[in-house]
């Protein structure tokens, strides 16, 4: 899993520039990057800043973040039959307001 990841796909899904968001989270710039990159993992307080900036509860970036390299090899098949659907209705709940 690759939370980092998924926090650049949920923060470019919802149109924020870096620098943008970093200051939304009131999180250096340096740090958001670090953190997208896989250099360091966000601590708990910057990962609620992030997730409230995101309007997502982290289950959601957890999910997002899942990569084939983390699914069992038994279940690979049914990763790639249901995770592409999965990945759609995450950034739909990121992007689209209700």
């Amino acid at each position: 899993m690759n939370i980092g990841s998924a926090i650049k796909k949920a923060r470019t899904d919802k149109g924020y520039s870096q620098g943008d968001f970093a200051e939304q989270c009131g999180i250096s710039q340096t740090s958001i990057s670090q953190i997208e990159n896989g250099i360091k993992k966000p601590n708990p307080t910057n990962l609620k800043k992030i997730c409230k900036v995101l309007e997502v509860p982290e289950t959601i970036l957890y999910l997002y973040g899942i990569e084939e390299s983390d699914i069992p090899k038994q279940k690979k098949k049914l990763y790639k039959l249901i995770y592409p659907n999965i990945q759609d209705m995450i950034k739909k709940l990121i992007v689209e307001k209700f």
